[in-house]
């Protein structure tokens, strides 16, 4: 008989498995934490290692090959500028660069209210929002390297 014990002819105990509940606090946020530690890891590194002064980095081949700004030019002096505080230095190196940090701040901090309740972090960019920012990139690329564009330059 299935579920009775044979010799006593009583139901037997079912084995349920555990629960399934989230994962302990800790063990929700240690991606968040990972990631924060890379990054500030990365800009401490930047804030440390001046990128004005030559040698400490790679030049952008493109700006090498043509002489022509890419969209991230300028993006390792803004992080310096930004590590010591000078945002108007660091908004001249990059702007695009300081929305980025911005936007990232932002976004981990959603992830890690978002993971600290135990939701699943979702960000849906559709077609039109990916359109938009790349559209925002080529004009601020090509503006910075017109010549009344030389604002923009790093």
């Amino acid at each position: 008989m299935r579920g009775v014990d044979a010799d006593s002819r009583e139901p037997a105990p079912i084995m349920t498995p555990p629960p399934a509940g989230a994962p302990a606090l800790a063990t929700r946020l240690a991606v968040p934490a990972g990631v924060l530690a890379a990054v500030v890891g990365a800009f401490a590194y930047v804030g440390n290692v001046d990128p004005n002064e030559p040698g400490h980095y790679p030049v952008c081949p493109l700006l090498r090959f043509t002489g022509l700004y890419c969209p991230g030019c300028g993006g390792l002096r803004s992080a310096h500028a930004f590590v010591h505080g000078d945002v108007l230095t660091a908004l001249h190196a990059n702007a695009p660069a300081v929305l980025g940090y911005l936007g990232f701040a932002v976004l981990w901090t959603v992830w890690v209210v978002r993971a600290a309740r135990g939701r699943p972090v979702r960000v849906d960019l559709g077609p039109v929002h990916l359109w938009a920012l790349g559209t925002s990139l080529l004009v601020f690329t090509v503006v910075r390297n017109l010549p009344f564009g030389g604002w923009l330059h790093p």
